[in-house]
């Protein structure tokens, strides 16, 4: 729930107050009560505001620095530390060290310390004066403004948005409802370089084919974002997937510049193994560019399973123990002795959660089935349990 001006005032005067009162409390769904309870004896009229700062600062330690302050629904849209240090040093390298970003939606000020870090100076400005009073209290008043995104000037050498991707606590799907739309923030802004943060399975074929570069990222193997770079911050570059490992590492980084071939000349039948290519590779749409680069052939030209003898360094896959048409499956299962199954679909019209119960597992080993199109059949490749290859530098 979002905070009152008034509520945004007295969390950061309480804000250490607050951090003392959450120590003695569980933070937990079965303690939520109690917990919401005792934040009221203790803060009064604003026991709410403090509960729900205690509960955001809990739940995202990783996002947030200490002494911030942030609602519930600014901080899940909050972008990681690591994932704004990546857009960072993009700005850096194209702009230069000193170039000027204006952050058009800076909500809650997250994009401002990685932004210095890289030798930017950093502009934040919002229309909500409660995220606003937010920012100024997390990276300096100075730093801060108010206006509205689609209708502010201004001479920075570039500009960021992150548009509302959540409202009541919903994910909204289409670009046109974000706030503020996306269709209007890019006209608004025509002609000017952007860096536009949007949800990683936006469809971004007219963009990238008008010059534009399309980035998506996954941090510790979960997609976190996609951003739209105008081509003055591409580099010619036009689809970019970045994974970063769980320290926010980059451990890969493929574009539409990294050698290709065509997909019918990739396909091969399934071999020892099979991999899933991350999920930041496979919606920027660089499933080839990934086989290439690791000598993996693909089980069909349409579908994002790649397949050779060895688990690439550095990431995961299943060795294959058997492959059967669908109908086969059953016996299959029960002969792989399967007591789990991680399952994945690509392809083919089946519901893993339905499947799982259908086949009633009795076994001892946990396994995993991957079930794909190959051609124009659905193959079942029953598998043992993931594995992950150690990665270079371990």
């Amino acid at each position: 729930m979002a905070y009152s001006l008034a509520e945004v005032g007295f969390l950061a005067e309480h804000s250490g107050e607050i951090d003392d009162a959450a120590e003695g409390l569980g933070l937990t769904p079965a303690t939520g009560i109690a917990d919401a309870q005792a934040m009221r004896r203790r803060f009064g009229e604003y026991g709410r505001a403090a509960m729900e700062l205690a509960e955001t600062r809990a739940r995202h330690r990783e996002r947030l620095p200490d002494g911030w302050l942030a609602d519930a629904e600014s901080a899940q849209q909050a972008t990681h530390p690591a994932v704004a240090r990546l857009r960072a040093g993009r700005l850096a390298r194209a702009l230069g060290q000193g170039a000027a970003v204006h952050d058009l939606t800076c909500s809650i000020g997250a994009e401002g310390p990685t932004a210095t870090e890289a030798g930017l100076f950093y502009l934040g400005s919002d229309i909500d004066p409660a995220r606003l009073a937010m920012a100024a209290h997390n990276i300096g008043p100075g730093r801060v403004v108010r206006a509205d995104a689609l209708e502010t000037t201004s001479t920075a050498d570039a500009l960021v948005a992150d548009p509302a991707r959540r409202a009541g606590g919903r994910r909204i799907a289409r670009p046109e409802d974000l706030s503020p739309p996306l269709p209007k923030l890019l006209a608004a802004h025509a002609g000017r370089e952007l860096a536009v943060k949007c949800a990683p399975g936006i469809d971004y074929v007219d963009w990238v084919a008008g010059g534009n570069l399309a980035s998506v990222v996954s941090l510790a193997g979960q997609v976190r974002e996609a951003t739209l770079y105008t081509a003055g911050l591409s580099f010619g570059e036009r689809r970019e997937a970045v994974v970063l490992d769980k320290e926010g590492r980059v451990a890969r980084r493929l574009t539409d510049l990294d050698p290709d071939a065509p997909g019918e000349e990739l396909a091969r039948e399934a071999g020892s193994v099979i991999v899933e290519p991350d999920g930041a590779v496979i919606r920027a749409g660089l499933v080839r560019q990934a086989a290439v680069a690791d000598g993996l052939g693909m089980l069909d030209p349409r579908v994002a399973f790649l397949t050779g003898e060895e688990i690439p360094p550095g990431q995961s896959g299943f060795r294959v123990l058997d492959a059967v048409p669908m109908r086969g499956l059953k016996v299959a299962v029960a002969k792989a002795d399967a007591s789990s199954l991680e399952i994945l679909v690509r392809g083919v019209d089946v519901d893993p959660d339905k499947l799982r119960k259908k086949l009633k597992l009795k076994g001892h080993t946990p396994r995993a089935l991957v079930i794909a199109r190959v051609g124009d059949s659905a193959v079942c490749f029953v598998c043992d349990a993931r594995e992950r290859a150690p990665g270079p530098a371990e």
